[in-house]
């Protein structure tokens, strides 16, 4: 499912055109919240948009594991529909982002 942008500057609207679907389960945690598997459904170099947990804050950070991957660091920017989205707080670098695609098409 894709979510038209909420803003419509053209850096905006070219970030989404990158994004990729993907089926990968990960890690998730905030503060000191127990780290729970969600299910991550697309990413892209700034972001991504995983199932939602409850007691998950909005403009707080977030941290991601995906097995093979170093900790990734966000920051949750919506809840809607049954998912989060979160942007990155450094912009995923081009080649770990492609490693992840190509780890959701073994994995699903």
């Amino acid at each position: 499912m894709t979510y038209p942008p909420t803003r419509n500057d053209h850096a905006h609207l070219i970030q989404r055109a990158s994004r990729a679907e993907v089926s990968l389960t990960c890690e998730v945690r905030q503060g000191q919240r127990p780290w729970v598997k969600v299910l991550l459904h697309d990413i892209s170099e700034t972001g991504f948009r995983i199932d939602w947990r409850p007691g998950f804050d909005i403009g707080k950070a977030i941290y991601v594991r995906i097995p093979g991957i170093q900790l990734l660091n966000a920051t949750l920017r919506w809840k809607r529909e049954g998912m989060i989205g979160c942007e990155f707080t450094s912009k995923l670098y081009g080649p770990v982002y492609d490693h992840i695609v190509r780890q959701s098409q073994h994995e699903g």
